[in-house]
């Protein structure tokens, strides 16, 4: 069975090795056809405490960790610190 993965940003770092991805999925609409943007929140094993709010990260499924974990950060794609440097 193949792990699967998203893509999605971090929307909060407050826990200790925890951090909350936000991961935006579209879709057409059954019936309707509009396009419809639904975001699951999941909650990621980062060991590290790497990951600060805003940074894009790429999440893989791993055995559960604890009640609510069942994901871990498999690495950064763009972090927040480099998209303000960008900015000024």
């Amino acid at each position: 069975m193949a792990l699967k993965e998203r893509v999605g940003t971090v929307v909060s770092d407050k826990m200790d090795k925890t951090v909350v991805v936000a991961v935006k999925n579209r879709f057409p609409h059954p019936i309707y056809q509009k396009i419809i943007s639904r975001t699951a929140r999941y909650k990621v094993h980062d060991a590290d405490n790497n990951c600060k709010v805003g940074d894009e990260v790429r999440i893989t499924e791993t055995r559960p960790l604890s009640a609510s974990k069942r994901w871990k950060v498999a690495e950064v794609i763009r972090s927040n610190a480099q998209t303000k440097e960008g900015v000024k």
